[in-house]
């Protein structure tokens, strides 16, 4: 008699704890963690907001340059994926360059499938008429650096099985269409600190017989802890960058981390590439930082050539924001040629 007594009460007690438990849900659901504009708002429960890049274009035949696009999943446990390009001159009897391309966002935002991604892909891969894959990386906060440095190392060694060298690959646009010995990496923002740290292991790491050709910076995440050029007059900017950092990788040794800033990586002479060019924009924080790269890599007695593009008046990845302006076009028409080994480094 006296269990089933205490049964309402148990239950009376059990209702309370969970209604607790939901008011606490919910307050918490409204409190910010932190937010880093224009990117991202991560609450007290876990959820996250991104503010830009979650738009999404399916791949298709574009109907001006007849490019073609398909998504390929490459680990589906870890939902790693890619967009691959395929230019309307492809044939299996003429190999084009291989141009991986990797995403910016902050680390926090973004994708291959977006419109802007998407848009862009298009216009590279008919300008300079080559195969592309365009790499879907896990994002931050959920999945905190290094994830994106693993997954795009990972699709990198999907790209090369498809060689003659790497064996197993059975993607047919790869195997079927791409010049092994002329492949790129290329990336913009964050997604150029992800091209620079998978070109970095790939000089220390074995890819086959696969080497990469090149690497092409569109304003490189690049970063460190001392101040330099003009970042001290833009302390709003500075806080910002610190941020990005701090929760996109918050068990890193600090802003001087060789993946974020290069200076302090003891193996930037062994760059895995022999050519690299960095487009920075004098309107961008991260410019200087830019700038100090190529300098870094000439330092350091990296045999390779380097260059700098220092774009006047521009703002950080200008060639995004505004596809059609005169300086994007220069851009899109100097990568085409980088791209075919047209590129004039002297």
């Amino acid at each position: 008699m006296s269990a089933n007594k205490s049964c309402p009460l148990f239950l009376f007690f059990f209702f309370i704890i969970h209604l607790l438990a939901a008011q606490s849900f919910a307050a918490n659901s409204t409190i910010l963690s932190y937010e880093i504009q224009p990117f991202i708002r991560v609450y007290k429960n876990g959820t996250v907001e991104r503010l830009i890049g979650t738009d999404t274009v399916p791949p298709s035949l574009n109907p001006k340059s007849k490019v073609l696009s398909k998504d390929i999943i490459i680990q589906p446990s870890l939902n790693i994926s890619a967009r691959l390009y395929l230019p309307r001159s492809a044939s299996a009897t003429r190999k084009l360059p291989l141009l991986v391309y990797i995403h910016g966002g902050a680390f926090f935002t973004g994708s291959p499938f977006t419109s802007g991604c998407h848009g862009y892909l298009n216009s590279v891969v008919a300008q300079a008429n080559v195969v592309a894959v365009s790499v879907n990386y896990r994002l931050a906060p959920e999945h905190p650096l290094p994830a994106a440095y693993q997954d795009s190392w990972l699709v990198l060694k999907w790209i090369f099985s498809h060689s003659k060298q790497g064996g197993g690959g059975s993607e047919a646009w790869l195997r079927n269409n791409v010049d092994f010995d002329r492949v790129y990496v290329s990336g913009d923002s964050a997604g150029g600190n992800i091209a620079h740290n998978v070109v970095a292991r790939a000089g220390l790491e074995s890819t086959g017989r696969v080497r990469i050709r090149g690497l092409f910076l569109n304003c490189p995440h690049i970063w460190g802890k001392e101040r330099i050029g003009n970042e001290a007059s833009d302390p709003k900017m500075v806080a910002v960058e610190d941020n990005i950092w701090i929760h996109a990788y918050p068990n890193s040794t600090g802003f001087d981390d060789a993946q974020l800033n290069p200076d302090y990586d003891p193996n930037l002479s062994k760059l895995g590439c022999k050519k690299v060019v960095v487009y920075v924009a004098e309107n961008d924080i991260l410019r200087d930082r830019g700038l100090q790269y190529k300098k870094a890599l000439e330092k350091s007695k990296w045999e390779g050539e380097v260059k700098s593009v220092d774009v006047k008046g521009a703002s950080h990845v200008f060639n995004l924001n505004s596809p059609k302006s005169k300086d994007s076009r220069e851009m899109l028409k100097h990568f085409a040629l980088f791209l075919n080994d047209k590129e004039k480094f002297n």
